[in-house]
């Protein structure tokens, strides 16, 4: 049976505490205990529907992880104050000192500072490959490879990950496959796809209003529990607790989610679209051009589009600067950082969410100084969104 992400989500049912549509929201820090047995049983996991402290589950925490392990398709999930918390906490529960990382060398700035520059001091080794070439990846594995980390769609270069090749390469060397899948929710589902571990950052496309930073770890019920494990579990221990107040607002705006996924979608494959017409160099996984279309065509849950996700290329920074300024003052949307708002939001990789990759890698990587990074928003008159766009470029005298 086809898995729709969208509808699992709705097959929930989550009532508040007096019959409320919407789960009253739990905002104690600690949970008392009727018998001093069930709060010694908690401590050992071993107590089911109870509640301990919310460092390791709170009830509104809760509400929102078995939504995201719902829209994944996976046993559980649990939700974190940040997507660099998932992102971190999912590999050091994994890693051990002398472990080694295959990842893409094409991926979040953040992500790519902490495996290039932090974990070292866990001596933990880290090779970035080209996550596109299977023979690449192979040829990296070492006996002592634990994880193959990569981004369903990488960030900024829109290459597309093969998660099902990926994964048939983890399983058969017992390596876990971590992908995050923060470009594309409910667009691919990298767990049904072989993933072993999905992390997010809920602060982008899940919640949609840029008013929160938050993340999740979606996984199998063992991996989740080693995580908030009392003894030794990584989120358990570091503590990058969600606030319930957000986790009660994100949870609100993922049933929302299926919609605002299929207008970003239609938005960004008409500007994708205007913008080849017009002559500019456009990367948008959605037009038939681009190296990954066949392979995201084959993977992904057609309903929900492309993304929301395009980056045309200005040859310069300079170039890119004034134009977004421009595209700002003329209201196109904001000269910022983050994405998945319901505003159009543009920024320049190189010198921003990709700006703590050297100069030389991001040359290698193939990221032009000149691109600039579109999170298409919500716009309902995308054609006044492209013709302000064209004045702009226009102005730059570049079309």
């Amino acid at each position: 049976m086809k898995f729709d992400p969208s509808k699992e989500i709705q097959k929930l049912k989550h009532f508040g505490e007096f019959g409320g549509v919407n789960p009253s929201i739990t905002d104690s820090a600690t949970f008392t205990f009727m018998q001093a047995k069930t709060m010694l049983d908690t401590f050992h996991g071993e107590a089911k529907g109870c509640f301990l402290y919310s460092r390791h589950w709170n009830p509104s925490n809760k509400y929102l992880a078995d939504a995201m392990a719902a829209m994944e398709g996976t046993e559980a999930a649990w939700v974190t104050a940040s997507g660099m918390g998932a992102i971190t906490n999912a590999l050091l529960q994994l890693c051990n000192a002398g472990d080694h990382i295959i990842t893409s060398r094409t991926t979040y700035g953040g992500t790519y500072a902490f495996l290039k520059n932090y974990v070292k001091k866990f001596n933990i080794e880290v090779s970035f490959v080209d996550i596109t070439d299977l023979n690449v990846v192979k040829s990296a594995i070492k006996p002592n490879t634990k994880v193959i980390y990569t981004e369903t769609v990488t960030n900024p270069l829109l290459n597309i990950s093969d998660i099902p090749e990926l994964s048939k390469i983890s399983k058969s060397h017992n390596i876990k496959l971590v992908v995050d899948n923060t470009f594309t929710p409910m667009i691919i589902s990298p767990a049904k796809l072989g993933a072993d571990i999905v992390v997010y950052s809920l602060t982008k496309f899940v919640n949609g209003k840029n008013d929160c930073v938050a993340g999740a770890i979606c996984g199998d019920i063992g991996f989740i529990s080693s995580l908030i494990d009392v003894n030794d579990g990584t989120s358990m221990l570091l503590g990058p607790v969600l606030d319930p107040l957000r986790s009660s607002s994100i949870l609100k705006n993922i049933y929302t989610l299926h919609i605002r996924m299929k207008q970003h979608s239609l938005n960004a494959m008409f500007l994708a679209n205007k913008f080849k017409e017009i002559g500019l160099k456009v990367v948008y996984p959605g037009l038939k051009e681009h190296r990954g279309f066949e392979l995201i065509s084959r993977i992904m849950n057609k309903e929900f589009g492309y993304g929301g996700m395009l980056s045309i290329d200005m040859q310069t920074a300079e170039k890119a600067a004034l134009l977004m300024e421009k595209m700002e003052e003329r209201g196109v949307g904001y000269l910022a950082v983050s994405l998945g708002y319901f505003k159009t939001l543009f920024s320049n990789s190189g010198k921003s969410t990709s700006s703590e990759v050297p100069i030389e890698d991001q040359k290698m990587m193939g990221l032009s100084e000149g691109l600039v990074r579109f999170s298409v928003g919500l716009d309902n008159d995308i054609e006044d969104t492209f013709e302000t766009i064209k004045l702009c470029l226009k102005d730059l005298n570049v079309i």
